[in-house]
């Protein structure tokens, strides 16, 4: 057995509980944390740019690209500021209220809650994902489903947190960890072991489970040494899907 197949045993995960003082603070510490709303989540939005950057590398400079794209875990649609001429523009996102506001939700061709409900195969040119990877419990189940909806030529374009390295761990530590203490007198910590269940190095034996050309960049000096990476991924592997399923 070598390292990724034991790295796939490890789904389908359990996320741990959250306590019932976190639950309480849960869903506005969610919104001010995507909104950019505190001075700790702005720095944070600001440094996440890369990996919106990244992703759209590829189209961003075509402004009127007609490339069906999904967005897995779309959120509040802030990943379409970065893909201005991308059309048609599918989106999968369980939680309504994140996008139904949104400024760009008139860009968005389709909607979908799971993956799961999307019909048919080899429907995409790119499939993209932002920051969403880390947070999957069953990921081989969802990067599967994704491969097997590119097209023969498509391409999956995943941007992750570095999780489980030293810089990552230090960067939230000294930012978004101090002022959640100040302000709600918990440990930040026990809110990312709910949220991240996956490391990068998980992301990345996975990705490399389903496809034959998995290609990194990182924003560090390496990836052991980053705060963020980027996957382009290539050649899905035949039937691979269909063993999480």
């Amino acid at each position: 057995m070598n390292a990724g197949d034991d790295i796939l045993r490890r789904f389908p995960k359990e996320r741990p509980a959250l306590p019932p003082e976190y639950q309480s603070i849960y869903v506005s510490h969610y919104r001010t944390n995507r909104g950019g709303r505190s001075v700790a989540s702005a720095m944070a939005c600001a440094m996440e740019s890369w990996m919106h950057r990244k992703v759209a590398e590829d189209v961003s400079h075509d402004l009127n690209c007609i490339t069906r794209t999904l967005e897995v875990g779309a959120g509040t649609l802030n990943h379409l500021d970065y893909e201005p001429g991308v059309n048609p523009y599918d989106i999968v996102e369980p939680f309504v209220e994140l996008y139904s506001d949104s400024s760009n939700r008139f860009r968005v061709s389709t909607t979908y809650r799971d993956l799961n409900e999307i019909q048919g195969q080899h429907c995409y040119d790119r499939v993209v994902s932002i920051a969403v990877f880390e947070h999957l419990c069953d990921l081989p189940a969802v990067v599967g489903r994704c491969a097997s909806l590119l097209k023969p030529d498509g391409v999956l374009r995943v941007a992750i947190p570095s999780e489980g390295t030293l810089l990552w761990s230090l960067g939230w530590h000294l930012t978004t960890g101090i002022e959640f203490r100040l302000k709600h007198r918990l440990d930040y910590g026990v809110l990312m072991r709910f949220e991240h269940v996956n490391t990068a190095v998980e992301i990345e034996a996975v990705l490399k489970a389903f496809f034959r050309s998995v290609r990194r960049s990182v924003f560090g000096l390496c990836a052991a040494l980053s705060f963020y990476q980027f996957f382009e991924c290539l050649s899905p592997r035949e039937g691979q899907e269909k063993t999480f399923k």
